[in-house]
């Protein structure tokens, strides 16, 4: 698993019980795995089609610092599909789980469009 956004869990992201609002947790997954997307695809238009169940394992609190790690399950015609892991960076709790979020690359029409993928590349690597 690679984590590569941070999160500052702040007041405004808190619940009625003092924790971690669930659903800013799931915006937050859902912008860094179309970022991740994007960047593995090369195309600024993916749409999230699918998540599995979501597993959640701890709360976190104001103040805690969140990271997010996103690792590709497979590449399929027109899609990604990721796993996604939420941790709290100094204690390395695990706060969530998702086992599948399936990303779809679309065309200027709307429409899934083949990516022609077939493995992660680095940017790194592009740039050789």
């Amino acid at each position: 698993m690679r984590f590569h956004t941070r999160k500052w869990v702040k007041p405004e992201d808190l619940n009625a019980n003092g924790t971690l609002f669930g659903g800013k947790l799931l915006e937050w997954i859902d912008e860094e795995a179309a970022l991740y997307t994007i960047i593995q695809l090369e195309n600024p238009k993916v749409v999230t089609k699918y998540i599995s169940e979501i597993d959640f394992k701890a709360s976190a609190k104001q103040g805690d610092i969140i990271e997010i790690g996103i690792d590709v399950v497979k590449f399929g015609k027109a899609s990604l599909t990721l796993s996604c892991e939420v941790r709290n960076k100094m204690t390395h709790e695990t706060i969530i789980t998702i086992s599948n979020i399936v990303m779809v690359n679309v065309g200027i029409d709307g429409k899934a469009k083949p990516h022609g993928k077939t493995q992660i590349e680095y940017v790194v690597d592009r740039l050789k």
